[in-house]
């Protein structure tokens, strides 16, 4: 029985679950990874699966892929996440060479990340309005991710449990469910106390997790967006 590309991206989700520990949105990068080249394949007729991809249709892909998206590090990421997929083919004893061993990415330069000074925070600190309900909320959403350095999914699962007010530090759990103590200052904990003092909420549903959207409920990745854009 031929492997099939639903068999085997499946399998591929699992092992970058259980194997590597990857958080949701890697493992949903990752997916997207391997869809582009099926749609690729969609495209132009052909019915291999994954099992018989050649180097030939790896080659015409990445061309294809280059053609289509500009962005040096967007393909260079997306050729990665393939290659890791083929690579686990083999592992599994799927195939016997990975088409993709000789596939080059772009070349990609160092980029210097772009950061907000402090007298921008402190305007976007500024600009929200504290007699809205959710207005303190708002604001120790945004001292804690600028005074801990958090990724935004690391905020929106933090617990009050990791919070050591008379330590300052917190506890975060981060990509592949590493752990690590990060020091929080005073700001930021007199702004998230000032939140709990105004979070009034007829049912916390989740009830041991620091920001709550007015249904009691955690808050989404998308709705932290939100906030931000909104106040900047």
């Amino acid at each position: 029985m031929s492997l099939t590309w639903k068999r085997a991206t499946k399998d591929f989700e699992t092992y970058m679950r259980l194997e590597k520990s990857l958080s949701v949105n890697s493992i949903d990068a990752y997916m997207r990874d391997v869809e582009k080249i099926q749609l690729f394949l969609n495209d132009k007729g052909c019915a291999k699966g994954p099992a018989e991809i050649d180097y030939e249709e790896i080659k015409q892909f990445i061309q294809w892929y280059g053609e289509n998206y500009e962005n040096a590090r967007t393909q260079s990421r997306t050729i990665s996440g393939i290659k890791a997929f083929f690579r686990l083919l083999v592992l599994e004893g799927e195939i016997k060479e990975n088409p993709t061993a000789l596939a080059e990415s772009p070349k990609i330069g160092f980029k210097i990340p772009q950061v907000l000074s402090v007298n921008e925070i402190e305007k976007i600190l500024d600009n929200i309005d504290l007699s809205k309900q959710e207005g303190h909320r708002n604001k120790a959403i945004i001292e804690t991710l600028y005074g801990c350095g958090l990724r935004v999914s690391e905020l929106v699962n933090l617990r009050i449990t990791d919070i050591h007010f008379n330590d300052k530090f917190i506890v975060v759990i981060g990509k592949g469910d590493k752990q690590r103590l990060v020091p929080i200052g005073e700001k930021a904990l007199k702004s998230i106390r000032l939140y709990f003092d105004k979070r009034k909420m007829s049912k916390v549903i989740d009830q041991n997790i620091v920001f709550l959207n007015r249904r009691g409920r955690k808050l989404t990745r998308a709705m932290i967006f939100t906030i931000i854009k909104d106040s900047a």
